[in-house]
């Protein structure tokens, strides 16, 4: 069966599905020995798919919880030659090739998923499931009440507000636990930024959904059943409810409406009326 080339090369484990579009857009992707195009779409059985020159082939799926130390970057490669969480991966000794699922920025700390099942990856990042992350931020001075109650209202970080679903305090105020299920990047760091903190003592993801760092040493990994993280990651859920308490609920892309063969958008038939009409004017001159 005939499936997008994205879908089919996370799927293999190569890598996450927003990346494999990258690889395509790179030509880094072929089928049947021509560079493919993104929406294309192939058949495993059927067409040769090569990725950087090499056949597409499934791998056995592998999920890691995994504590990033400050001080290593998430991605597989620096030029800056600074530590990688590929360098904690090689001294597992295996062959499957894994990858970070989201984003913890070098000086930033704490819990991550390590895995080479692209298509998981792919809805544990997506907005669509609001996957809720915990962090305890350490800090150099108290939070004040007019600063606790701007966090509650939610802050606005370039030019989108960033709703925070629980907050709690240290006895002293200089520590603070918040939930929120966004995944730009730094955006703690920036929401702290705009109530005043521009220097963390500490930042530290202490939880993915229901999955916790407790227990874990920096650098040390755990392995984990795909059951377990669609359970504590709650990827079931499809909707979240808004400010007046109505419910919003999610469709996922393969559930949603396809347009039939020859059907037009309406975009399409606006144009296509706008010509029409042009093309009446022109007759009657």
């Amino acid at each position: 069966m005939e499936e997008r080339i994205q879908k089919l090369i996370a799927r293999a484990g190569i890598c996450s599905r927003r990346n494999a579009e990258e690889f395509i857009i790179q030509g880094r992707v072929k089928v049947n020995g021509v560079k493919a195009i993104l929406g294309q779409k192939a058949d495993p059985k059927t067409d040769e798919i090569m990725v950087d020159h090499r056949p597409l082939h499934s791998q056995k799926k592998r999920y890691f919880l995994l504590y990033k130390p400050k001080g290593y970057i998430t991605t597989m490669s620096d030029e800056f030659h600074r530590p990688c969480v590929k360098d904690l991966f090689e001294k597992l000794n295996i062959r499957e090739k894994l990858f970070t699922v989201g984003r913890l920025d070098y000086d930033s700390e704490g819990l991550m998923i390590a895995t080479n099942d692209g298509e998981l990856a792919n809805k544990i990042s997506h907005p669509r499931f609001e996957v809720q992350k915990t962090y305890k931020v350490i800090l150099t001075s108290p939070v004040n009440e007019r600063v606790e109650k701007r966090l509650l209202r939610g802050v606005v970080v370039e030019g989108k507000r960033v709703e925070i679903s629980s907050l709690n305090l240290s006895d002293d105020r200089k520590q603070i636990e918040l939930t929120i299920h966004e995944g730009r990047n730094r955006i703690v760091r920036k929401l702290m930024e705009k109530v005043g903190y521009s220097k963390l003592i500490r930042l530290i993801r202490i939880r993915i959904g229901g999955l916790e760092l407790k227990n874990m040493r920096e650098g040390q990994f755990r392995e984990v059943t795909r059951e377990e993280l669609e359970r504590e990651i709650k990827l079931q859920k499809k909707t979240s409810e808004n400010k007046e308490g109505n419910t919003k609920t999610f469709v996922p892309e393969k559930e949603k409406p396809v347009k039939k063969e020859g059907e037009k958008s309406k975009s399409q038939l606006k144009r296509l009326a706008e010509r029409q009409n042009r093309y009446r004017i022109k007759n009657r001159q």
